[in-house]
């Protein structure tokens, strides 16, 4: 039976967002959440799924860079993949080799980079 309410700590998992964000996205009413007997924030699952839309794979950064993998070179527990963006511009990022592995990065793979901060994700 699926589950019809999250904690506000799951349902900030759940989206990809911080805690802090679940929380200003209430005060702004971004977010539809009830309150549990102790004044909790609980956040019912439609709202989760309503603001996880189409997104296989949510997560809060605005700079998704689609492009393919050029290269993919694993040393040790550690990969390293290059992904063409737009000519000329790539992108590489240092990501675990089971991360690369699990995503099936190899060249020619169509991939994402994410960037977010300083920190450059991939999604496959």
């Amino acid at each position: 039976m699926a589950r019809a309410t999250f904690t506000a700590g799951e349902a900030a998992r759940a989206l990809g967002i911080s805690l802090d964000t679940l929380r200003r996205w209430d005060r702004q009413g971004r977010i539809q959440v009830e309150r549990d007997s102790a004044n909790r924030r609980v956040v019912p699952a439609a709202e989760v799924d309503r603001l996880r839309g189409s997104q296989p794979h949510p997560m809060s950064a605005r700079n998704r860079l689609p492009g393919v993998v050029q290269s993919v070179k694993v040393d040790g527990i550690l990969a390293q993949v290059e992904l063409l963006v737009s000519e000329p511009v790539r992108v590489t990022a240092i990501i675990t080799a089971d991360a690369a592995a699990e995503l099936g990065l190899a060249r020619g793979v169509a991939a994402t980079a994410i960037v977010k901060s300083t920190s450059i994700m991939v999604e496959g």
